[in-house]
């Protein structure tokens, strides 16, 4: 496929994160860009008012003619009808993963790929190398608050890409620099077995170019495949806390940031700051820090673009500050990454009753990991449960919110209806508040922040 050749493309499922990001990639190229999603979302209305056309009726009579791309995401249906209208008539069609793989094959790719902290370090690599003079494009998975964006576009080579497990997508990727965060077990629903997720990143690795590097975290079960890979003349690397060639230390709070020294072969910091808090983000940043320095960034640069990092939308985003009340929201919706969440938020207020509202993603993760949901939200001094967002699933008999309830050791707890949540809120008021979860919880962040403005005033 030419990308030249593209000049009007259509996407199923515009508004999902990736799919956003292609799309303004395209649209920048000079394509007209058309497409379908199920919600008109703020970030639809966004691509609206960029100059993009989107309908949200599955509905064929409002494809448009001359379509010289479909682009898809498997989180649509099989049964959609423009799809299927698309099949039948025998228009060229790509996984969203298929065209960011194309798009980034001939470029010099930074992939950044884990089952946690991916999307915060590939932010955070692409704001560090554009502020440290490597003018690199990026497509990352949420909305980065420096630059406003999911896409940014740049004129080198390089190119940072957030690279997903889901589906084997990453798998499309032949990255030069690959950065590997975290591997524990989720999306069995595609995998079946722990096994089969780490031989998917197997896999990936394998597929770094000939010279390439590969970045991992410490004590990640990749000693063997780091063998291999030096063996066949590509470079290895690791990063931590206390441990690694790429090594954070030191590591607390101060003046509510991360503080923390890096020491590695290339640059030694005795002193950075972080204003986004967790021991999790701080290794994030450690793998950011070392992805720029093997990019050739200009180093002197660093701690001030550090400092400037704003965080991403949905990743321990604060809604709203005031001296009583504080509100945090989050995407996090496996068991680790609620675990950093919380961790996060103790850590920045040690001596205040933090409230957590957890909406679980999907029956098959629900009840493939509901010990490990009970264990992190236990954590919590007070649990709001939410019911389950199916997303693309079928319930399974049996698994509702009650398989983490039950378990949980923790007594302040309560199992809520969505419906009922505000009016909860408004007679049980929270010092410091959380809201988790990948689902449709983020329609609660504007009225909740009204609330915690109207107890304010």
């Amino acid at each position: 496929m030419n990308l030249s050749d593209i000049h009007r493309i259509y996407f199923i499922g515009i508004g999902g994160i990736g799919m956003s990001a292609l799309a303004r990639f395209f649209h920048l190229q000079g394509a007209e860009v058309y497409g379908y999603d199920r919600t008109e979302s703020d970030l639809c209305k966004e691509l609206a008012m960029e100059g993009m056309w989107i309908h949200y009726e599955d509905d064929p009579s409002l494809i448009p003619g001359d379509v010289d791309l479909v682009v898809w995401t498997p989180a649509v249906p099989k049964d959609h009808q423009e799809l299927n209208w698309f099949i039948e008539h025998g228009y060229p069609i790509k996984k969203r993963a298929e065209v960011l793989g194309i798009i980034s094959k001939g470029k010099r790719c930074i992939a950044i790929a884990g089952t946690h902290g991916k999307t915060t370090t590939t932010t955070m690599a692409a704001y560090l190398l554009r502020t440290c003079g490597v003018d690199a494009s990026a497509f990352l998975g949420g909305i980065s608050a420096n630059f406003r964006s999911n896409f940014v576009e740049g004129t080198e080579d390089w190119v940072v890409a957030e690279a997903d497990e889901y589906d084997r997508s990453f798998l499309q990727l032949y990255p030069e620099i690959a950065v590997i965060n975290s591997i524990d077990p989720d999306h069995l629903d595609i995998y079946g077995t722990e096994e089969a997720v780490v031989a998917s990143y197997e896999q990936f690795i394998r597929q770094i170019k000939p010279g390439g590097t590969l970045l991992y975290k410490h004590g990640l079960p990749l000693d063997a495949i780091a063998e291999e890979l030096r063996a066949s003349g590509r470079k290895v690397f690791t990063f931590g806390i206390d441990q690694g060639d790429f090594e954070a230390y030191n590591v607390r709070v101060e003046n509510g940031q991360m503080a923390f020294g890096l020491r590695s072969s290339i640059m030694h910091w005795d002193e950075l700051r972080l204003d986004y808090p967790g021991r999790h983000n701080v290794e994030n940043a450690t793998a950011a820090i070392a992805v720029t320095l093997l990019a050739g960034g200009f180093t002197p640069s660093l701690p001030d673009a550090l400092a400037g990092f704003r965080g991403v939308k949905r990743r321990f985003e604060f809604i709203f500050r005031s001296p009583d009340q504080v509100y945090i929201d989050d995407y996090a919706h496996h068991p680790a990454e609620l675990e950093a969440v919380i961790g996060a938020a103790k850590m920045l207020f040690p001596d205040r009753k933090v409230t957590g509202i957890f909406q679980p993603h999907l029956y098959s993760r629900t009840r493939d990991f509901a010990e490990g949901f009970a264990a992190a939200l236990d954590r919590l001094d007070e649990v709001i449960l939410l019911d389950i967002y199916p997303a693309r699933e079928q319930p399974i008999p049996g698994v509702t919110s009650s398989l983490i309830f039950d378990k949980m050791k923790q007594t302040k707890k309560i199992l809520l209806a969505k419906t009922a949540l505000m009016n909860y809120l408004n007679d049980h008021p929270a010092t410091i508040l959380l809201t988790m979860g990948a689902g449709d919880i983020d329609t609660y962040i504007a009225p909740i922040k009204r609330l915690f403005e109207a107890k304010n005033n």
